[in-house]
């Protein structure tokens, strides 16, 4: 195609594309050298203060938020390089003291009072294991834990376990510090690591048997908890655990009849009183009480039985009273209540007797709403006469509160007690006729 001279010049002058020259400052390169001059200038709007503005540094003894230094392109390879631009734009806003920090040699001392003051500190250039120590040293005669925890983290994550392990072992303040954040984060793993390395065998077995908290499944939990058995507890501790598999045991058994029995809709005790929550994983007591409502009647051998329950954890008779008390009561069955405190001697008489003292006994036949004949039965059991007065009185056990007035010959007491009773009530004729007796020798 030919262009006349005109042309080329018109195509030339309004086209979008220039021709090349030497001295055009519009290139890539001129651009890039404005760029620099832009990020420099950006220094003058950073304000320097010193360094005393406090930041917040992060567990990891990191600061928190971006830690880029302000600067500016060295070389243009290093602005043609992959290097995202936050890697060197600056941040506003922010002192020069802070830049500082990354720049100046702080000493493990003075590191270690920043951290401790809250202000942004880098521990990466601690990389000697002797610059590590001493840096710990620093933290530890601070005595301040949140400082102590900052540098072990650091050194749990700079450090093989080996050597950590090994320079703890020597510095117990510093080790405790340890044990007790892997605890709190559940590093598991790394907690019995390091007694298997320190050889505190109980503390390791006890870390173990903590992994069972983890375990939803209950026979999975169950197969586990077998496994920690023959591992070196204490004594106490050994008994302990094989209750805790034992108990398992029983509940999953108890759990899945009773899940029957109640589907089926033919029990009784089920219909009326249906099931709440699972028994699995309940407290002993929790599952005593459990056994108490609903298999109160049932023979010893079974697993479910409260007596074999009782037989087989070693229940007190105290915890064993008051737990069987507290689930009658609440199903009402007051002839087992009464049961649960007869005695026989051997000549065949029968003696009430209750374990956990018969103040107790009114208190939860009370909280479970027991007839006025029912309470005053049990308070009239109470031996202290005070007590006995306190509790009838409260509970408005009246007759007794008449009888033992009367018996004490207290007659102010109980012309006190006539406002307390209705007015034209049996009780109030009951006060007035041993008011008006000539056979009661009153002592006041």
């Amino acid at each position: 195609m030919n262009r006349t001279k005109g042309d080329e010049e018109e195509y030339w002058n309004s086209s979008k594309f220039k021709a090349f020259t030497f001295d055009d400052e519009d290139d890539e390169l001129s651009q890039l050298k404005e760029s620099k001059r832009a990020v420099n200038s950006l220094r003058d709007f950073v304000d320097d203060d010193d360094d005393d503005d406090l930041e917040r540094v992060s567990w990891s003894g990191e600061p928190v938020g971006s830690r880029t230094r302000p600067g500016s392109f060295q070389s243009l390879s290093d602005a043609l390089s992959d290097t995202p631009a936050k890697s060197y734009a600056p941040e506003l806003g922010r002192p020069k003291g802070e830049y500082r920090d990354y720049s100046n040699d702080w000493s493990p001392s003075d590191t270690v009072r920043r951290l401790r003051k809250g202000k942004v500190c880098s521990l990466e250039r601690f990389r000697s294991l002797q610059d590590k120590l001493q840096l710990l040293e620093e933290a530890v005669s601070m005595h301040d834990g949140n400082v102590i925890t900052a540098v072990l983290i650091f050194l749990k994550r700079t450090l093989s376990k080996e050597i950590l392990f090994r320079e703890l072992e020597v510095r117990q303040v510093a080790l405790r510090h340890l044990i007790h954040f892997l605890k709190e984060i559940g590093d598991q793993k790394l907690l019995l690591d390091l007694f298997r390395f320190l050889d505190r065998t109980e503390e390791l077995a006890l870390s173990h048997y903590r992994e069972h908290l983890n375990i939803q499944d209950p026979d999975k939990r169950k197969e586990f908890l077998k496994t920690c058995i023959g591992l070196p507890f204490s004594a106490e501790d050994s008994a302990h655990i094989q209750d805790h598999y034992t108990l398992l045991e029983r509940q999953i058994i108890i759990e899945a009849n009773d899940r029957h029995l109640e589907s089926a809709g033919q029990t009784e005790i089920f219909r009326k009183h249906p099931r709440k929550a699972s028994i699995l994983n309940m407290p002993l007591v929790t599952t005593l009480f459990y056994s108490c409502f609903y298999h109160y009647t049932e023979a010893e051998g079974t697993f479910s039985s409260p007596v074999n329950l009782k037989k087989t954890f070693k229940i007190p008779d105290k915890q064993y009273v008051l737990t069987a008390l507290a689930a009658r009561a609440k199903l009402r069955a007051w002839n087992d209540v009464d049961a649960l405190f007869t005695t026989k001697n051997w000549l065949g008489y029968t003696k009430k007797r209750a374990p956990i003292g018969f103040h107790r006994v009114v208190e939860i036949l009370h909280k479970n709403n027991a007839p006025v004949q029912i309470l005053q039965e049990y308070v009239n059991l109470v031996e202290d006469v005070d007590t006995k007065l306190n509790l009838a009185t409260k509970f408005k056990c009246h007759d007794v509160v008449i009888d033992t007035c009367r018996d004490l010959k207290d007659r102010q007491q109980l012309l006190a007690y006539r406002s307390k009773v209705d007015k034209g009530s049996a009780e109030e004729e009951k006060i007035d006729a041993l008011l008006s007796s000539s056979q009661i020798r009153w002592k006041n």
